[in-house]
């Protein structure tokens, strides 16, 4: 199994530490639906497009259509950078909201969860093409599963909650299709261009890995190992919580012995990870954050080493939204740094309420 870097979390187990904090697949009890759509000569935003573009989700429960037919209860689930659909299947998350009375009741809500491009089992550079895949961004993610909303007869979600890549995907969401959706939970990111130490270090992995002398323009024979190590290094940095590390690895001995097993993890696949990691380079929602319409519950982490508060960053865009509440939730024993989007008992109560806050008027 690869472990993906899931969208700047780290959430840290035993064996894994990812991007976006989720746990690997595999860990829950929970038993999706398989799907897969195509969808023929894709463009993308660079103009080049793919005569098939693969994209795979899960789903769990059943749609509902109101009196007029609109689908009402379907909730997209987006994973972080790195992960894939079963990224959110992490115990932490789907455990605490997917049960009978839960948040997200599946007895209730029809949850999606595709894989996006580039990820898991939907269409990405190490099925082939390697370099010469098209150059993704968040803006074609979101358009691509819109599209496959449509192909499977999807036409309104009644909320859509994105964790870290997923958290950026939900404001391009609101913005790009500000009447699809009852409401909005990004958790984990920022609603701004990619800057800052944070550009430098996804910028710095990158160019570890297109260092590394196997490398050989994405065409390499063995993965440039040395240059995947120095990029995950960085993003266990970026995506740890310095408190629970202390608390987990307390001496030296425990400490080197963690780095010695993440070091000796399979890895993601070296063109995968440069263009995931590269995807972000033109987000930037901020100019249009006042196009959305939803309500809007964003929530980040005080130990958020990716998204850190003293930025101020999120107090002033959360201005620009008509309908927003904005929770920064204090450093604790039950937070995670930026994996704490992933650890849903501590922010469900606030996603309970908001659900109750935002239930459309039948």
């Amino acid at each position: 199994m690869r472990f993906g870097l899931a969208c700047f979390g780290f959430m840290l187990l035993v064996s894994s530490v990812s991007l976006s904090g989720q746990a690997p697949a595999g860990l829950s009890p929970w038993h999706p639906a398989d799907g897969t759509v195509i969808l023929h000569d894709f463009k993308f935003g660079t103009g080049k497009a793919l005569p098939k573009l693969r994209l795979h989700y899960i789903t769990l429960g059943t749609p509902h259509r109101d009196a007029a037919g609109k689908v009402d209860n379907a909730v997209l689930l987006l994973h972080g950078t790195g992960g894939d659909a079963h990224s959110l299947m992490n115990p932490e998350f789907s455990d605490v909201l997917f049960v009978p009375g839960g948040v997200l009741d599946i007895q209730k809500y029809f949850l999606i969860l595709p894989d996006d491009i580039g990820h898991g089992q939907s269409s990405k550079p190490s099925d082939g093409l390697h370099m010469h895949f098209p150059a993704y961004d968040y803006d074609d993610m979101v358009r691509s599963q819109r599209m496959m909303l449509d192909a499977m007869k999807v036409d309104h979600l009644r909320l859509i909650l994105g964790t870290s890549m997923g958290c950026m995907q939900t404001f391009v969401w609101g913005e790009t299709y500000p009447d699809f959706m009852d409401a909005l939970a990004p958790f984990a990111c920022l609603p701004v261009q990619i800057a800052g130490r944070n550009r430098m270090m996804r910028y710095m992995a990158i160019q570890g890995i297109k260092l590394d002398p196997a490398w050989m323009d994405g065409g390499y024979k063995e993965e440039p190992v040395q240059g995947l190590r120095l990029a995950e290094t960085l993003l266990l940095v970026m995506g740890s919580s310095p408190l629970q590390m202390q608390k987990r690895y307390p001496t030296r001995a425990a400490a080197e012995q963690f780095v010695d097993k993440y070091w000796a993890r399979p890895t993601p696949d070296a063109n995968d990870m440069v263009y995931y990691l590269n995807a972000s380079r033109n987000y930037d929602p901020s100019p249009r954050l006042g196009e959305i319409k939803a309500p809007v519950l964003w929530i980040n982490s005080a130990d958020d080493f990716i998204n850190p508060p003293e930025l101020g960053i999120a107090e002033e865009m959360v201005k620009r939204i008509a309908r927003a509440k904005f929770i920064l939730i204090p450093i604790s024993d039950a937070t995670r740094g930026h994996g704490t989007h992933t650890v849903a008992a501590v922010w469900k109560n606030d996603l309970a309420a908001f659900m109750r806050e935002t239930e459309p008027q039948r």
